[in-house]
């Protein structure tokens, strides 16, 4: 529905409020109004409000103290600003705020109009769109429901995407793209920018291409929120953020065959920055969320070993978008290796170790921007196999690395960090390179003395699980 017309309108305060046919209780219930709807006021009878709808195009009475009724006249506009900011931070109160904004942007004159009502609906829309992609009982899931419904109505788009089989809803951002064009404060350039690059609402469907420019943009957007005058915590909150996404910047440069250091530097360095004796509780899941996507892709930050005799990995174009890996030695060649296995993910040669004994070799790959997995070539009396170790069951969020070797045994340390069901896991083991099963798990490496005595000094020296 349109304010532009309405000069008296009466704006919804209470969910699941009767529209009737008549002035009084018992008559017929012609709708079912929620909070934020607002109608066009063309009398009162008997504490009742004559009105129409034009979102349902009908007319009908409502109980005057169901509503507010508000004028749309410019002297009205610091009044609904006042409320405006009242409900801004208000939690389930998105959409009455949002109902009052679009007022207030109806009544103030256009040179009046600042920033600071483009931030508001885009906090409280972006918060209605999380606030519904989350749990839900049955009857908070109707009510957020009509609330979309009522928002939609304002011109608010929330668009949906599919990830792991659950709906994903993401407010499509347009406030908060005005925000960054207007001469607004670097808190609301900071809230702006950080709602407009949430990993997230990046649609999953992007071919690879699409992808790598909105990572560029997302990159740039957050490059523009100067750092100075901000608090720390919020300067946190944009350095884990920039971790994040220039971790993914550095996995696609990788896959496009093109220099990925700089970016997975820059990935290190934002998460580095984040100081620790300042942040804020409630960002403890975001710095872990970009620990592990920086993790991921901290091979891209590193040289490539020098050549060596002995045993090598050496990689090849295999199939249309294929890495085919070779397991060589001074007797067999790329064309003979001692075992070979291709793959769609990055290839990270630089992390290739090989055990004194050379009966193993670990290789990082990693299939996806988020997953890094850990290869392991080993000799028994068949010969070479290889064998894949992801971090976890199922492709989210989560890397499994080489850690070290065990002297004089057919054991391996790793360090795993992984996300399950929401949560993340981190664990420092020791595994049988036979059988591939953790023998000895830990939280701190320092509980488990195989893991603190025989750890590797570059793994030690390079390893993001150590934060």
């Amino acid at each position: 529905m349109s304010l532009i017309a309405l000069g008296l309108v009466a704006i919804v305060t209470q969910d699941s409020a009767a529209l009737r046919s008549a002035p009084r209780e018992s008559a017929q219930q012609q709708a079912v109004l929620w909070q934020g709807d607002t109608l066009e006021v063309r009398g009162e009878r008997m504490g009742y409000l004559q009105v129409y709808d034009h979102r349902r195009e009908r007319g009908g009475y409502i109980a005057a103290a169901a509503v507010r009724e508000q004028s749309l006249e410019p002297k009205d506009a610091p009044s609904l600003m006042a409320v405006v900011r009242f409900l801004r931070d208000t939690p389930g109160e998105e959409s009455l705020g949002i109902a009052y904004t679009a007022a207030y942007i109806k009544a103030a004159p256009a040179e009046a109009i600042d920033a600071e009502a483009f931030d508001a609906l885009g906090t409280m829309a972006d918060r209605l769109a999380r606030r519904a992609s989350g749990k839900l009982s049955k009857n908070d899931d109707a009510i957020v429901a009509a609330h979309l419904e009522v928002v939609a109505s304002y011109g608010v788009t929330i668009q949906s995407y599919e990830h792991e089989g659950r709906m994903q809803l993401c407010y499509n951002g347009e406030a908060f793209r005005r925000v960054l064009a207007m001469n607004s404060s670097e808190e609301q350039r900071e809230r702006a920018a950080l709602a407009l690059t949430r990993a997230e609402c990046v649609d999953p469907n992007l071919v690879p291409l699409d992808r790598n420019n909105l990572d560029q943009w997302r990159a740039e957007t957050l490059d523009r929120v100067k750092l100075a005058d901000l608090p720390e915590y919020e300067k946190n909150r944009l350095h884990i953020r920039r971790a994040a996404v220039w971790s993914s910047i550095a996995f696609e440069k990788a896959r496009s065959h093109q220099n990925a250091q700089d970016a997975a530097n820059r990935a290190i360095a934002e998460l580095a920055a984040v100081n620790k004796e300042e942040l804020a509780e409630a960002d403890n899941t975001d710095y872990t969320e970009a620990a592990v996507r920086a993790a991921a892709s901290r091979w891209a930050a590193e040289s490539q070993p020098a050549p060596h005799s002995g045993l090598a990995i050496t990689t090849a174009p295999g199939e249309s978008g294929q890495t085919c890996v070779s397991l060589t030695d001074a007797k067999h060649d790329a064309k003979k290796p001692l075992a070979q296995r291709c793959t769609y993910g990055v290839v990270w040669n630089a992390s290739t170790a090989i055990n004194p004994h050379q009966s193993a070799v670990t290789l990082a790959v990693q299939p996806l921007d988020t997953w890094r997995e850990l290869w392991v070539f080993h000799q028994n009396e068949q010969g070479w196999t290889i064998d894949i170790l992801p971090p976890g069951d199922n492709p989210d969020l989560g890397y499994l690395e080489f850690a070290g070797w065990v002297p004089g045994t057919n054991k391996m340390l790793a360090a795993r960090e992984v996300r399950v069901d929401g949560h993340f896991k981190r664990s420092f083991e020791m595994i049988d390179l036979t059988s591939m099963e953790t023998e000895k798990r830990a939280a701190d490496p320092r509980s488990l003395s195989v893991f603190y005595r025989w750890q590797d000094p570059m793994w030690k020296k390079g390893t993001l699980s150590l934060r």
